[in-house]
């Protein structure tokens, strides 16, 4: 029943119906408001079911949606950089309804699909785009190759830094003042929405790990390089909880060792994971839930949680067919071994069977595993996928 629902929202998002026409009869397993006006003990008017009534007439679970984040997520930000990481151009974006948009994807991202779920009626503008009211539903600022510390991907030219990120975060928060025309006001509509942050994954992919171009990895140690992570991170947590945030999820690095890329460059049989990458990214996962457990207990005005990307994706891997997934460690669309040593090019022909592949190119899922990412980060499908909440749970609160 539950994916029946999500069906159809998902074919409302897009405006086609899979029926001109849908006709029901039932119970209180389906009513949706007919005993509203009955003399009945078997009604549902009332918090909370009536916010989960709210996604069915058509208003989203939380008013906004701010995304922060790097190539995973990013919607566009990137393509008036001067930066090697932009996915502007085709197959990128072969399955999305828009085409090439800037999504390092063949279609919807995680957050497209948390977007959807959310109840939303059009995805999260980037912030490149972003104008007028249009902010009040939220706001995209992702940017591919952005890390938490400055340096990070600078190799691959312009991108928009998480403490760049907040900043232009905090430039919205001042138009958003102005729209609702009171500081108060502002103050207890950003409270309702939600705030999902993502990023690390290139603080190791394209800093620690990467020796010819930086000096961390003789620098610091796997734990130690966690830890500074950690603290950076946190000073843009407080930024934006000062500005009004009060709902955040804190989505956990992937396991990056396990990218068509780096079983091309590190895999003798292109399958094993690399664990040395892997072992670190879990370091940082670990102190990322030991964060949102400080801030829970620390203040209590806000609401955060963490969201297990890491195992979410191990589960993939190591159960595809549950998924109707076939390959999990090739790119659908890239060049040499495992179709990771050079990613997805401009003009290449993909894959055909790109809802088999858990990778589209050599660092970055596709839209088939996006969908059981963001699906499960919305409502976990077991208590591992998310910590203490999931982002529904989180928007009712």
């Amino acid at each position: 029943m539950i994916m029946m629902m999500v069906a159809m929202i998902l074919n409302v998002a897009r405006g086609e119906p899979m029926a001109p026409c849908y006709f029901i009869f039932g119970d209180s397993l389906v009513d949706s408001g007919n005993n509203n006006q009955l003399q009945s003990l078997a009604r549902a008017d009332y918090f909370p079911y009536a916010m989960i009534l709210n996604v069915a007439r058509g208003e989203p679970m939380a008013p906004c949606y701010f995304i922060f984040g790097d190539s995973l997520v990013d919607s566009g930000n990137n393509n008036q950089l001067q930066s090697l990481a932009r996915a502007d151009y085709f197959p990128y974006g072969i399955d999305f309804q828009f085409g090439p948009t800037g999504r390092f994807c063949n279609g919807k991202t995680t957050v497209d699909v948390i977007t959807e779920l959310l109840g939303f009626d059009d995805y999260i503008t980037p912030y490149s785009q972003a104008s007028g009211e249009d902010i009040l539903r939220g706001v995209n600022y992702a940017s591919a190759a952005a890390g938490v510390r400055e340096e990070t991907g600078r190799q691959l030219g312009a991108r928009i830094t998480f403490a760049g990120q907040v900043a232009n975060h905090v430039n919205t928060v001042s138009q958003v003042v102005n729209i609702l025309g009171d500081e108060n006001e502002a103050a207890n509509y950003l409270s309702k929405c939600i705030y999902s942050i993502g990023l690390g994954s290139n603080d190791y992919l394209n800093n620690y790990f990467m020796p010819l171009y930086y000096s961390t990895g003789n620098q610091y140690s796997p734990d130690s390089f966690a830890n500074d992570l950690i603290n950076r991170y946190t000073e843009q947590l407080r930024i934006l909880y000062n500005n009004g945030a009060r709902k955040f999820a804190l989505i956990g690095i992937g396991a990056i060792g396990c990218s068509p890329n780096e079983l091309a460059q590190n895999s003798r049989d292109g399958r094993t994971c690399d664990e040395r990458i892997n072992s670190a990214n879990r370091i940082f996962n670990s102190k990322l839930v030991s964060l949102v457990d400080h801030f829970n207990q620390n203040t209590p005005d806000a609401k955060f949680t963490y969201i297990n990307a890491y195992g979410i994706f191990q589960d993939m891997v190591a159960n595809p067919s549950r998924y109707g997934l076939r390959v999990t460690n090739a790119g659908c669309c890239g060049v040499g071994r495992n179709n990771g040593q050079i990613t997805c090019l401009p003009g290449q022909a993909p894959c055909l069977n790109r809802d088999e592949f858990v990778f589209w190119d050599a660092f970055h899922p596709g839209e088939a595993a996006n969908i059981v990412i963001g699906s499960r980060s919305f409502n976990r499908e077991s208590p591992s996928d998310a910590h203490p909440y999931d982002i529904q749970q989180l928007a009712l609160l």
